[in-house]
């Protein structure tokens, strides 16, 4: 007679129970990290400030999650708050993702801008938001991004963006493509007032975004292993570019070749961009201090 294999039935029913229990927890206390597996429960990846706390991996942040691990509480003030796109072209089915892309990130468009205090010196600042359709920039996109160096410029404090971009949005054609020369000029107007420009690339900061007020900083820093580049890795492919190392478009790559100062962790964020602040000679205000 055959033994039973115990063993191994005992290796199946574990496994088993095991799954049970995992199936059996209620949906949201944990998360999966995507690039080592490790099961996060949900409340400690918050207080990582969404950071895998085994491999380092960063998730993505809405606009408002990342204005309130940067900014002092309660001195932000939001401009342009209703600033909204409409379908110059007419583009099939524009305003359903516009209408989705405000549902899935609670905001009007993909954005937001604002003033408030870092380390006590104000700065004007503007951070995308991938989940309104990627964080496309389109006219609305491109005029908040003017108006907030603008708004820099007329009060003499120093701007700051973060970018999280799929690009130019296609929806509203060459009118999208003019955005990057109207960005990038405001960006020249900021540089000539002699006020500092620092720019924060997150995943994923690329295509015309990458291409013009993001790339124009005076400081450029991006979080670890931020997906940075001009093209996506399939067009490279096509384009012929067939030698591409494993890093490739990714912000540890942009540093090794120059085009980016620091790769900075999340948690170092806010202190790294105090101290630059503090570098340009930026003062805080006489009410923080």
């Amino acid at each position: 007679m055959t033994p039973a294999p115990w063993f191994g039935m005992k290796g199946k029913a574990a496994r088993k129970t095991a799954r049970q229990s995992v199936d059996a927890l209620p949906d949201g206390l944990w998360t999966k990290c995507p690039k080592c597996s490790e099961i996060l429960f949900n409340k400690e990846l918050e207080k990582s400030l969404r950071v895998c706390n085994k491999c380092g991996y960063h998730y993505k942040l809405g606009a408002r999650d990342r204005i309130e691990i940067t900014i002092d509480d309660g001195t932000f003030v939001e401009t342009d708050a209703r600033l909204t796109a409409v379908n110059p072209l007419d583009f099939p089915e524009y305003d359903v993702k516009v209408a989705k892309g405000r549902m899935m990130s609670n905001l009007e468009e993909a954005i937001v801008t604002g003033t408030g205090e870092l380390g006590g010196i104000e700065v004007a600042l503007g951070v995308a938001d991938f989940r309104f359709m990627g964080g496309s920039m389109g006219g609305v996109v491109g005029e908040k991004v003017v108006r907030i160096i603008e708004l820099a410029i007329e009060k003499k404090i120093p701007a700051i963006q973060f970018t999280t971009s799929g690009g130019a949005r296609m929806q509203e054609g060459i009118l999208s493509l003019m955005q990057m020369a109207k960005t990038t000029a405001a960006c020249a107007r900021l540089n000539k007032a002699g006020l500092p420009y620092i720019v924060v690339f997150t995943d994923p900061t690329t295509a015309g975004v990458h291409a013009s007020y993001a790339s124009v900083g005076d400081f450029i820093f991006a979080e670890p292993g931020a997906l940075v580049g001009f093209a996506g890795a399939r067009v490279a492919q096509q384009a012929g570019v067939v030698h591409r190392p494993d890093n490739f478009q990714t912000s540890e790559f942009q540093l090794e070749h120059g085009m980016i100062d620091r790769v900075v962790a999340r948690r170092e964020l806010k202190s790294t961009l105090i101290k630059v602040l503090h570098f340009c000679g930026c003062k805080e205000n006489e009410d923080a201090a």
